[in-house]
Order: C-alpha cells, then sequence, then structure tokens
C-alpha cells in the first residue's frame, strides 16, 4: 500500500501544472480563514504543535484573459492551548491582454476555538477580519486608465468575517459569513470609447469586463461539504462550496449617487477535489483543484474564477 500512495503521489504532482489549463474559493478568500478551511486533519492521536507555517502556490483563470496567481504565506500559533491564531499574506501577480500588476493581496486575520470536542468529532468557531492593501485603483501600465477589478491586487474593504465547522474522520462541513465593513474601493473602471479607444483588442472585448465605480460589495454567506477519505499518509477528498451573495452589490450612477446593481446577488458554486500527503507527524503537502459549476450573472468585483488550482506545503513546530 505504501508504494501505491508514493506511485499515486508522483503522478498527481507530475500532471498538476496540466491541471491549470482545465473556484476553490470563488469570492473573497473567507472559505480558506480559520474553522472554514479545507482538507483540515483529524487525528486524535498526534501531539498539537504550537505553530505551524504554510506555503502556497495559486492559480486561477478570471471569466476574461486575466490569469491570477499567488504566492502565500500562512502562519499559524496556538494561544493558551485554545485559540487558534491565523495570519495569511498573499503576493499576487496578475496577467491579462491589458498588461499585468503584482503586489501584496488583502491580508487575512483570524481566531478560531474549539467549542466541543470528543473522540468521535469536533466543532470549531471563528473570528476574523480582512485587510485591504490598496484602493483597487492599479492603473494600465504607463497609462491612466484604472484597469477592472480583476487585474487589482486588492478589494479595497475591510471585511468582517464568522464561521464554524464540523469535522470527523470523514466529513467537513462548515458555514462562514463575510460582511464589508469599511469600504475604501475607489476604482473607476468604465469600458467607453473615450477611455479604452487606443486597445487593440476592441471595445467588444473591453466591455466584457463588467463595471462599478467605487464598488461597495454585498455580503456573502457560504458553506462547505467535504468527504475525506483517510489512510495512513495519503488523504483525498471531494466536495461541494456554495456561496451565496445575499445582498445586491452597490456602485456610483452618473449623478454620483450610490446605486444597486442588479445580477450581483444569487449562488456561486465550486465542486472541490484534493489530495494531501503526510511526510511525518509535522509536515505534508496538499493539492487543491476548484471547478465553478454556476456563478452569479453580474460580477463587477472581479472575484470570478472558471478554475483554480493550488498546491500548499505545511510545517509543524
Amino acid at each position: 500500500m505504501k508504494l501505491n500512495q508514493k506511485t499515486l503521489l508522483i503522478i498527481v504532482f507530475l500532471l498538476s501544472p496540466y491541471f491549470v489549463v482545465s473556484q476553490g474559493c470563488s469570492d473573497a478568500g473567507f472559505c480558506t480563514m480559520g474553522a472554514m478551511k479545507p482538507s483540515q486533519d483529524f487525528n486524535k492521536n498526534i501531539p498539537i504543535k504550537l505553530r505551524s507555517i504554510t506555503l502556497g502556490l495559486y492559480e486561477g483563470q478570471s471569466n476574461t484573459s486575466a490569469i491570477i496567481r499567488a504566492g502565500l504565506l500562512d502562519f499559524g500559533v496556538t494561544i493558551n492551548n485554545d485559540y487558534d491564531l491565523q495570519i495569511k499574506v498573499p503576493y499576487m501577480y496578475i496577467n491579462g491582454n491589458f498588461g499585468s500588476t503584482s503586489g501584496i493581496g488583502d491580508i487575512s486575520l483570524s481566531l478560531t476555538k474549539n467549542l466541543f470536542t470528543n473522540p468521535r468529532f469536533d466543532i470549531m468557531g471563528t473570528l476574523g477580519t480582512k485587510i485591504p492593501t490598496n484602493r483597487s485603483d492599479l492603473t494600465v501600465p504607463n497609462k491612466s486608465m484604472v484597469l477592472p477589478m480583476y487585474y487589482q491586487t486588492s478589494l479595497g474593504t475591510y471585511d468582517f468575517i464568522a464561521g464554524a465547522s464540523f469535522i470527523n474522520r470523514e466529513w467537513l462541513i462548515s458555514v462562514g459569513y463575510q460582511q464589508p465593513i469599511i469600504h475604501q474601493n475607489e476604482n473607476t473602471f468604465e469600458a467607453t470609447m473615450d477611455s479604452w479607444g487606443w486597445y487593440e483588442g476592441g471595445m467588444d472585448y473591453v466591455r466584457e469586463h463588467d463595471e462599478a465605480r467605487y464598488l461597495k460589495r454585498g455580503t456573502d454567506i457560504m458553506m462547505r461539504f467535504e468527504r475525506n477519505f483517510r489512510m495512513s499518509r495519503l488523504s483525498f477528498n471531494v466536495g461541494l462550496l456554495p456561496i451565496y451573495r445575499i445582498t445586491k452589490d452597490q456602485a456610483l450612477n452618473d449623478n454620483n449617487e450610490y446605486e444597486k446593481l442588479e445580477g450581483t446577488t444569487g449562488l456561486a458554486l465550486s465542486a472541490l477535489f484534493g489530495v494531501n500527503y503526510k511526510f511525518n507527524v509535522l509536515s505534508g503537502i496538499n493539492l487543491i483543484y476548484g471547478q465553478r459549476i454556476t456563478d452569479r450573472e453580474y460580477n463587477p468585483d472581479g472575484l470570478t474564477r472558471k478554475h483554480v488550482i493550488s498546491l500548499n506545503y505545511t510545517y509543524n513546530f
């Protein structure tokens, strides 16, 4: 069995670059925070380590030409053997037909507590926030036009996040809530001839990018349904990730008044697949692939992904 596990692991990582040409967390990242994150361990026989560090690589395909890539640094520490603090910092690199942007993405902070535990399952709760690193107003290289949200490294909002999860050996079921509380988004992308008449790709392509001046993003609720198949070192999981925007996005109209944007509420649903391998009790790697099933009609926040893939290495100490 050990030989088969190692062989399968090698095959998965040799093929992983090809998966990319095929929405894990399609929205603003709260479904990888604290109690809501995927591929969590459940082994009562392994001693709990007080600190962990995860190095990750992420790639996602937008609805247009933009490819969103990120390097992730995720640091965790246990406080008083009772609370788990998570700090997640991404470095974003985005490339598409309009050019390239890069920089530190929004910073995630969360605090997780085990609310109930017994030998068969755990229930955990999380409170957290996301902190913007800019105002979503990055421009076309060497020009003054603001790029659409797909090219922005930050959402430009401070967000409040809460969530909880149930986990046992076979199942992970989690729920999360994300509410933007301070809006600093100053994106002014407009698909007009006055701004984009210079673009050689034509205005039809420019208009594929949804507009939203000074966007105020709506509220999201998520659930994660994940079925795990665990072996001694190797494990697999499959699942569904529905994210429902319950309030409409808002943007400034021509009268400089905020109006609600039709088509911005509703369901974004993704299918998820993961594989994990433990080198020992201290370290392991995991690969996660997400494929969009359905999405909202109008997506001015630039968060929609046709598919995503992430590769992560975690060390506990």
